[in-house]
């Protein structure tokens, strides 16, 4: 049993949050493994850069991937009032998700198992 008032857990609990601005898209029909590719890309650099490099990135996962950053730009534009030019890409990671399984039908009465893969992909951002 934790010790103290229940507001006093609360309030111990809202201060180790992370107060870093961040999005995170859920269900992204996209495997870990392709959606590492780009984040691999723009990690440790500035938006801007970012942005940049994400617009011309010839992926799919990309697309995805610019309007996750969009968001957690306007997350911390309107929520923390940070500046944008100061912003930096400091954390970006995919895990997995769940994967829907499906039946493609074969020669000579066989079926063959297709996995369409999901994955969670989070981008935390932080001021220089």
């Amino acid at each position: 049993m934790a010790k103290g008032h229940r507001s006093q857990i609360k309030r111990e609990r809202n201060a180790q949050k992370d107060t870093r601005p961040s999005a995170k898209l859920s269900y992204a029909r996209v495997s870990v493994q392709k959606a590492c590719f780009v984040l691999d890309a723009i990690r440790g650099k500035d938006v801007k850069t970012a942005l940049a490099i994400l617009k011309y990135n010839p992926r799919y996962a990309s697309s995805i991937i610019e309007k996750l950053l969009q968001s957690a730009i306007a997350n911390a534009e309107n929520n923390n009032g940070m500046n944008i030019d100061d912003l930096y890409v400091e954390e970006c990671y995919a895990n997995k998700g769940p994967t829907m399984k499906r039946i493609q039908p074969r020669a000579q009465g066989r079926a063959y198992r297709i996995e369409k893969r999901m994955s969670h992909i989070t981008i935390v951002l932080n001021e220089r």
